[in-house]
């Protein structure tokens, strides 16, 4: 990070380095641990011991700063503070949760009621140690569930062990997801609805936002993909890569991934004069014209304390200056999420700290900042079997070791890091005269500021005189929620939930913290210097000041104007060059004769990211080849109910040597179009559905259509497919899903072979006839079927199989193994199994 003022990002905080394990190693006697628990010179680069003799001991889960910052936060009552350490000192119990929109999670979850619990609870009944699995009280429809038991007794016990085998198969195919309790919470009170757009800030690693999706696709219409959509957003590039990989186990179509730090995050506003603005409102079908959501996802970076009893080595970590760091980034993400919100929407705000600086001071700053456009709700009602605390009304802030209750008490030379809204209060008090400094002063970073005639915006107020008792905020700030660890043996987490009733106030930056005995001009006439002193520090050219306030001034007088927050290339490069080295100069701005005065100023200023900008980040372009896609359609005899113009898309600008196709929604296709219009704003990373992949082996040239229907495309499809459809009967099914490949002639069904030897060369699907939904993607070769589907979905539609065959009669007569096909005719498909292990597909062509 380039630049005099060197400000922490999200990039930052995200690099720092975790061990989530609950031990370390413990050397010999002749080389004994330090006593701060750091690395040992015997460890290598990769933290691996070179000691032979080395064994394990727990993690030291003491930390006098942390007990004495915390007792004096008030976090939990005196009484209560042993058994609240008690808590954090443990291991987190193990939690899931169930997919909602899976096609069999009502069958999950009637196994899990009728064969694990009972079994289990059984077992304890007879004086077994093993506790019972058990559903989240407060989650809805017992589609959460808690567990907690040791690797000692999952080798010691067989129906743990089968569980937890289970639980590993469900969760590779995305039918659970593994989620810490705690964590499931915020999205629950976003109240999602199937129409919903949503915005997920901070979305990585995207177990949120996979519940995100569920929600979306629970409540909508059984065979139809849902009208709103989700964008998931991170600013990292390894953990987008993670999200990517988490959600793909979701096989949705209403799903955008993004690439861009939260508190930057454009809203893609079309200006009213643009030649189709007018066009897309007056359409049948209207067109957005500005990114805006119905509810957003605030989930931010913080010092993550609530999660030591999954993440032990923090404890070693752990001092009461994290969070003082981390508050002006939360607030500015807090605040551009409220800015993308719709008027009515819901905002959830909320972190796994349980510091009051990180939780309590951001919503009370949004709070000033936004006025009366924006509402703390009180959700109390709302999860009523979910034990929660009231949020905090006084807290205090502690830097360099030394406790604050007031913004007077902040030493002159850390008002830079300690700021007011931090307080209570957010007030403070200065002197109307303000002094000049012409002597060298020292930030709180290190760097020198070597120019005179200093404007300070506050004097030292540290007499004894001025220290003043605790603050307390008037905000109400008891509608905000803490869960602690020892209510319901969870970790720890802050919540907060906004409801936005009108747009924020073009000022909303310079309402909060404003010294009280300035008077509005002196106030910005203030700001101007502090302007012009960073520019000066910075060496910014005046071109890049301007452009650098029209990204923090986000109101504006003109609504019409081209959306202010544009991301502008100059502002994330401190070469002063663009992603693709050319000169910042030589971007041309848009050229949009009709537009107003204004609009050209600031079309000028915030120059539009154009397609093929983002590096490492392949384009995504609309598929329009009818040729390919009607060959499809006719091959499968996809029927018109599906729309296909406009809705498939490819990440490969050499549209002949496409190698997936992509569907997406109705919504994504108008997000898409807008981002087109407005000149590629958003930095897609993912984006759509694969529903279709060209067959790379030597039969599939000779096969009329030689793009094949991928596993995760199948349920889309399945619907409108009328052609290549076989209907088999439970045992040939099971035959299919064991064999993978079988002969026309050794089906158990004589007719579905026959069947199966008359369809075309190619992709087909096989479906079980008790249930069109369970289905799998078959290739008919020459002589014999073989599946296209991962050998976990095999494995998990095998274990499923018993429910469609206790009917079958004539199973235990049609056991005996189909002939064995020859290993040249088998035109498995690869492919699948190799998906699994690709993290980031839709980037490669």
């Amino acid at each position: 990070m380039g630049g005099g003022g060197r400000s922490r990002t999200q990039r930052k905080h995200f690099r720092q380095h975790r061990d989530n394990v609950w031990k370390r190693r413990k050397f010999d006697s002749q080389q004994p641990p330090a006593a701060d628990n750091s690395t040992s010179a015997h460890d290598d680069a990769n933290g691996n011991s070179n000691n032979s003799n080395s064994t394990w001991e727990p993690f030291d889960s003491r930390n006098l700063s942390f007990d004495e910052y915390y007792k004096e936060q008030g976090i939990v009552p005196p009484e209560e503070w042993e058994t609240f350490i008690d808590y954090l000192r443990t291991p987190l119990p193990a939690a899931f949760r169930i997919n909602s929109s899976s096609q069999c999670y009502m069958d999950i979850r009637s196994k899990l009621e009728g064969d694990f619990m009972n079994s289990l609870q059984a077992e304890s009944a007879d004086g077994s140690e093993v506790e019972a699995i058990k559903p989240l009280p407060w989650y809805p429809e017992n589609l959460a569930w808690h567990s907690n038991f040791s690797r000692n007794q999952l080798r010691k016990n067989q129906t743990l062990e089968r569980f937890h085998e289970f639980l590993k198969l469900q969760n590779e195919i995305g039918n659970i997801t593994r989620q810490e309790a705690v964590s499931m919470v915020p999205p629950l009170f976003l109240d999602v609805r199937p129409d919903h757009f949503v915005l997920d800030m901070c979305a990585a690693p995207g177990s949120k936002t996979f519940q995100l999706l569920e929600m979306i696709y629970h409540s909508a219409e059984q065979g139809l993909l849902p009208s709103g959509l989700v964008i998931a957003n991170d600013v990292d590039v390894p953990r987008c890569n993670l999200l990517i990989h988490q959600t793909k186990r979701m096989c949705t179509a209403n799903l955008i991934v993004t690439n861009h730090e939260a508190q930057h995050f454009p809203s893609c506003h079309l200006n009213r004069h643009h030649p189709k603005s007018s066009e897309m409102r007056n359409s049948e079908d209207p067109q957005i014209t500005q990114l805006l959501f119905d509810r957003v996802l605030c989930d931010v970076p913080c010092s993550g304390d609530g999660t030591l009893r999954k993440a032990p080595d923090i404890w070693r970590k752990w001092n009461g200056g994290m969070a003082n760091g981390l508050y002006g980034l939360q607030v500015q993400i807090a605040m551009r999420g409220l800015s993308l919100l719709k008027v009515g929407g819901r905002m959830v705000y909320s972190t796994c700290s349980m510091n009051p600086v990180e939780n309590e001071a951001v919503v009370a700053e949004v709070l000033r900042r936004c006025g009366q456009s924006v509402e703390l709700l009180d959700v109390s009602n709302e999860l009523p079997h979910l034990i929660r605390r009231p949020g905090l009304k006084r807290w205090k802030v502690k830097d360099k070791g030394v406790w604050l209750t007031s913004y007077r008490d902040v030493p002159k030379h850390r008002r830079a890091a300690i700021v007011p809204g931090m307080f209570p209060s957010g007030k403070t008090e200065v002197d109307s005269s303000m002094n000049e400094v012409t002597s060298t002063e020292l930030c709180d970073n290190g760097c020198n500021q070597n120019f005179k005639n200093v404007v300070l915006i506050a004097e030292e107020h540290a007499t004894s005189t001025n220290i003043m008792e605790e603050e307390v905020s008037t905000l109400p700030l008891e509608h905000c929620m803490r869960i602690v660890p020892h209510d319901q043996n969870t970790g720890a987490f802050f919540i907060a939930v906004f409801q936005k009733l009108s747009q924020l106030p073009d000022n909303h930056k310079e309402l909060a913290s404003q010294p009280e005995k300035l008077n509005s001009s002196e106030y910005v006439q203030i700001e101007k210097s502090t302007a012009e002193i960073k520019e000066a520090s910075k060496g910014l050219e005046a071109k890049s000041a301007d452009t650098e306030s029209v990204r923090i001034h986000e109101g504006t007088k003109d609504t019409d104007i081209l959306d202010n927050d544009i991301d502008d290339p100059t502002l994330n490069n401190k070469s002063g060059k663009t992603s693709q080295g050319n000169e910042t100069d030589d971007v041309q701005p848009s050229t949009n004769t009709s537009a107003s005065p204004e609009a050209e100023m600031v079309g000028r200023k915030r120059k539009l990211q154009i397609q093929g900008k983002w590096r490492g980040v392949d384009p995504v372009i609309f598929f329009r080849e009818d040729e390919v896609i009607n060959k499809i359609k006719n091959f499968y005899g996809i029927k018109e109910s599906l729309p296909f113009d406009g809705h498939l898309i490819t990440r490969n600008s050499d549209i002949n040597h496409v190698k997936r196709i992509y569907y997406i929604s109705k919504s994504v296709k108008k997000v898409l179009e807008l981002n087109f219009i407005t000149g590629q704003q958003l930095k897609i990373a993912s984006v759509g559905l694969k529903i279709s992949e060209r067959h790379t082996s030597k039969d599939s040239v000779s096969a009329p259509c030689a793009f094949r229907i991928t596993s995760e495309g199948l349920p889309l499809l399945l619907p409108h497919v009328t052609k290549q459809i076989l209907y088999a009967s439970p045992i040939d099914f099971k035959h299919l899903l064991q064999y993978k490949s079988i002969k026309f002639a050794d089906f158990v069904d004589a007719d579905f072979g026959e069947k199966a030897s008359n369809l075309l060369l190619g992709c087909c699907v096989a479906v079980l006839d008790k249930d069109k939904q369970v289905a799998i993607g078959c290739w008919k070769g020459r002589a014999n079927i073989s599946v296209m589907v991962s050998a976990l979905d095999c494995q998990e539609l095998l274990e499923r199989m018993p429910m469609y065959m206790e009917e079958d009669t004539a199973l235990s007569l049609h056991e005996n193994k189909p002939s064995v096909v020859k290993e040249e005719d088998q035109i498995g498909d690869n492919t699948e199994t190799k998906a699994n292990s690709e993290v980031l597909e839709q980037t490669g062509t």
